[in-house]
């Protein structure tokens, strides 16, 4: 399908986001979150606004905790958490209206991509996994501890204090590859060498 009609669909589309920016909408969107005591998670979105969410999660916070959660596609979001359910919680989340007119672009996009039956852009299927902290070596010999957002056969999401230029060399642990792009929080990393599929699951070394 072409931009044009890809377009055009979404324009004739009666059922897009834009008709309806702080409604939620149902995405898929694999991630972690943090808690206030600094622990981290993995979960998975169930739905989402620009001014909310509500997550699958194996823990739930408190109400009115604070929590800091990082999507691919998204990156870094935070808000409070303001219910909970056997399966996860909701969060209200905190940003400025610039954050929130992104999303609500980001969340269009994902909304139409799925009505529209259009494919995923990414190549393999991205997992989260159990060990999350790594260290990324830049061309200047420098080690930059970073955390692992998630990884696929071909690249990992990281959330990083830095951002090296775009097609800058790096590597993550004894994995190496290139900076292909910054988000909010991060970087996503394309390897050099596909990783082996035998050993990919939630143990996986880079």
């Amino acid at each position: 399908m072409t931009q044009m009609a890809i377009m055009q669909a979404i324009q004739a589309n009666p059922r897009t986001l834009e008709r309806r920016r702080h409604q939620r909408v149902r995405v898929t969107l694999l991630g972690r979150f943090m808690l206030e005591n600094r622990q981290e998670f993995p979960c998975q979105t169930v739905d989402m606004s620009p001014g909310g969410l509500a997550l699958f999660a194996p823990v739930r916070g408190k109400l009115g905790e604070r929590v800091v959660i990082y999507l691919e596609h998204l990156g870094r979001v935070e808000g409070t958490i303001v219910r909970e359910y056997e399966r996860g919680f909701a969060v209200a989340l905190s940003a400025t209206k610039r954050k929130q007119d992104k999303l609500a672009s980001q969340l269009t996009w994902f909304a139409n991509r799925q009505e529209l039956g259009l494919p995923e852009d990414r190549r393999h299927e991205r997992i989260t996994p159990r060990s999350t902290g790594a260290l990324m070596r830049t061309p200047d010999g420098a080690e930059i501890g970073v955390r692992i957002i998630d990884v696929s056969l071909s690249g990992a999401a990281v959330s990083s204090p830095v951002k090296p230029p775009l097609g800058s060399p790096v590597s993550i642990g004894a994995t190496s590859g290139k900076v292909v792009r910054h988000f909010d929080g991060g970087i996503a990393i394309e390897f050099l060498r596909t990783l082996s599929d035998q050993a990919f699951d939630e143990n996986v070394q880079l």
